[in-house]
C-alpha cells in the first residue's frame, strides 16, 4: 500500500503565490507581488522534523499542498515543481535524515543570465558549424542542485627510487660523459580539502568534473528555501562508495607533487611507491548546475553550466569545413615559414 508523504511549499504571506529562490538577490521571492524574504532569517519547516520521522524513504506518493495533485517524480528527485499548478515543492523525506545535506552553494546566475551566457559561449566556437553558433536551438534549460561529496583526505606517501645526473664536458680534444647515480627516498604528507565528487548516478562524471572549481567560500548551511523553484537530487552513492573515485582523482596531483620533490635529476625511476589515503571528513552538499539541452541537425547535445561562475562545459559539434580550413591555414603558414628560413640561409625551397 502506498503512503502519502509531506512536501514543503513556500506561500507568500501577502498574496498567497508560491515563492521561489531568486538567484539575483539570494532571497526567497514572490513572483506575484514582489515580496522578498531573507532566507537566513526565515524559518525552515524541515527543522521541525525529526530524523526518525523520515528515516524510512520507501514512500512513493506525494501530494501538492496547493492543488492536491499527485506529484510524480523519479526516485532521486528531492525538489521539483507540480506539473499541474507549477508550485515549487521540496520533498521532505528526501532532504532529511540520512539525505539531509550539510551545506549548499546557492545559484548566483538567473535563468535569463544563463541563457545569455550560453549563447555567448556558442558564438565563441571557432570550429563549430555556423548554425550552431547562432544558439537559437535551445530545447531546454534546467536549474539543478546536484549532490556532491566534499572530501577532506590525508595521504601518507613513501617513495623509493633511483636517479641519475649526467654531465657532458670537453677537455682538450676529448668529450666526456659523467653519470652520477643516486638512491632517492621521499616521505610525504599531503592533505586535500574539499575534493568534490558528484554523487548522482544519472550525471556524467566527466562533465561534472570539468565544472570545477566551485566557489566554496559561498557554501551556506543547508536550508530548504534555497531549493524552491529548482530541481534537486539526493545522492545515489554514499561517501564510502565514492572514496575509490576520490582517491583516483587525487592520483595525478600526488604524482605531480612527488615529481616536484625530485627535480634536478637527469632521469628518475621509481622502484616502490606506497600511498596510504585516509578520509578525514566527507560533507554532503548540493552544488548549482544549469543543464542545457540543445538540438542541432536532429541530434540533442547536453551542456552544463556552473550556477555560480557561469563556466560552460560540454562537447559541441565541429564543422568539417572549418577544421579543413584551419589545417590548410596552419599548413600554409608552415610552408611560408620554411620558405622564408631557406631564403634567409641563401638557399632555395621548392
Amino acid at each position: 500500500m502506498s503512503s502519502v508523504e509531506e512536501v514543503i511549499e513556500y506561500k507568500c504571506p501577502n498574496c498567497g503565490s508560491g515563492m521561489v529562490f531568486d538567484a539575483a538577490t539570494g532571497m526567497l521571492s514572490c513572483p506575484g507581488c514582489g515580496r522578498k524574504d531573507n532566507i537566513e532569517q526565515a524559518p525552515d519547516p524541515l527543522q521541525n522534523q525529526t530524523s526518525a520521522e523520515h528515516a524510512e524513504h520507501a514512500v512513493n506518493e506525494y501530494h501538492c499542498s496547493s492543488c492536491g495533485a499527485v506529484i510524480v517524480t523519479e526516485p532521486e528527485t528531492s525538489a521539483t515543481s507540480c506539473s499541474f499548478c507549477g508550485s515549487a515543492v521540496v520533498l521532505i523525506d528526501r532532504v532529511s535524515g540520512q539525505f539531509a545535506p550539510a551545506m549548499v552553494i546557492p545559484f548566483a546566475i538567473t535563468k535569463d543570465e544563463a541563457m545569455k551566457a550560453f549563447k555567448k559561449w556558442c558564438r565563441n566556437g571557432l570550429l563549430t558549424p555556423r548554425g550552431f553558433m547562432t544558439a537559437d536551438r535551445i530545447a531546454g534549460i534546467t536549474g539543478m542542485y546536484v549532490p556532491f561529496w566534499l572530501y577532506d583526505l590525508h595521504n601518507d606517501i613513501e617513495v623509493h627510487g633511483q636517479a641519475t645526473k649526467v654531465r657532458i664536458y670537453e677537455q682538450g680534444d676529448y668529450r666526456y660523459t659523467e653519470t652520477q647515480h643516486f638512491a632517492i627516498y621521499r616521505k610525504i604528507h599531503l592533505d586535500y580539502a574539499r575534493l568534490p565528487i558528484d554523487a548522482s548516478e544519472k550525471m556524467n562524471d566527466e562533465l561534472m568534473d570539468k565544472l570545477e572549481p566551485f566557489p566554496y567560500g559561498q557554501l551556506k548551511a543547508f536550508k530548504t528555501p534555497y531549493l524552491a523553484g529548482y530541481i534537486a537530487e539526493k545522492y545515489s552513492y554514499n561517501d564510502e562508495q565514492l572514496l575509490p573515485r576520490a582517491k583516483d582523482k587525487t592520483s595525478p596531483y600526488i604524482d605531480a607533487y612527488i615529481s616536484s620533490t625530485v627535480s634536478g635529476y637527469t632521469t628518475v625511476n621509481y622502484t616502490d611507491k606506497h600511498i596510504d589515503t585516509n578520509m578525514k571528513q566527507a560533507d554532503y552538499v548540493l552544488l548549482p548546475v544549469w543543464m542545457v539541452r540543445y538540438n542541432f541537425n536532429r541530434t540533442e547535445y547536453t551542456f552544463a553550466m556552473n550556477g555560480q561562475t557561469g563556466k560552460v562545459v560540454g562537447k559541441p559539434p565541429t564543422s568539417k569545413a572549418k577544421v579543413a580550413a584551419w589545417f590548410a591555414g596552419v599548413s600554409a603558414v608552415s610552408f611560408l615559414g620554411l620558405k622564408l628560413v631557406a631564403w634567409m640561409m641563401g638557399g632555395g625551397f621548392l
